[in-house]
């Protein structure tokens, strides 16, 4: 029998056991709800920061109105050290977020880091809105 195969099976069980898995934002149930007129309300500039609470992720929320009046909604946590649950504070003008405790900037347009060491994106929720309500759920 050829150790081979079971070569190849060690070494594809130890590889997805790696670093880059510990290194993501934990999955953790979202479900924020908002009317479409507090959010009007209680945004700036089509910005409306959420603090960590229950149902709104792991360091709470970012909800951006794009200028094409599309919603996208993040979680607040940094991408750089996702352990740690440093939350990003949207910068002036709210086209970029910074994670205080590294450094690293997010476009809020996408989510995408513009700024190291941020090396990939905050984590992105979904934006449904029905009857005047918007929702962010995963």
């Amino acid at each position: 029998m050829s150790l081979r195969p079971a070569f190849i099976l060690l070494s594809f069980i130890l590889l997805s056991c790696s670093k880059d898995d510990e290194d993501r934002i934990p999955n953790v149930y979202v479900n924020y709800q908002i009317t479409l007129q507090e959010f009007s309300i209680k945004s700036i500039n089509g910005l409306l920061v959420v603090n960590k609470g229950t149902n709104t992720g792991v360091a709470g929320l970012i909800i951006y109105k794009k200028p094409n009046n599309e919603y996208v909604a993040f979680d607040r946590c940094s991408s750089v050290n996702p352990l740690q649950q440093c939350a990003v504070v949207p910068d002036d003008p709210n086209l970029t977020a910074t994670d205080p405790c590294s450094g690293a900037k997010f476009s809020m347009y996408d989510g995408s880091p513009v700024k190291a060491p941020a090396k990939r994106g905050l984590k992105e929720y979904n934006v449904i809105i029905t009857n005047f309500t918007l929702a962010v759920t995963n």
